[in-house]
């Protein structure tokens, strides 16, 4: 995906699982992973859940489409 692809609120998958953007920086993406037990944990700001940062490089892993993302960790 691109910078220019995220939203507030997006929910987009990784190898590593599925997020939602919580914040778009100049050059970064921040998000929280949803993977809590609880769902009220993802109300916010702030969460009670850790928000991560993702940069250029990490968006090159990003996908709309789990399936998509999940191709992409197999195939670097």
């Amino acid at each position: 995906m691109l910078h220019t692809d995220f939203r507030i609120g997006l929910e987009f998958h990784t190898a590593a699982g599925r997020w939602r953007c919580t914040d778009i920086g100049t050059r970064v993406i921040v998000a929280v992973r949803l993977d809590a037990p609880d769902v009220t944990w993802y109300n916010g700001p702030p969460y009670a859940v850790a928000e991560i940062v993702l940069d250029e490089n990490d968006l090159e892993g990003c996908s709309i489409d789990a399936l998509a993302a999940a191709e992409s960790s197999q195939n670097p």
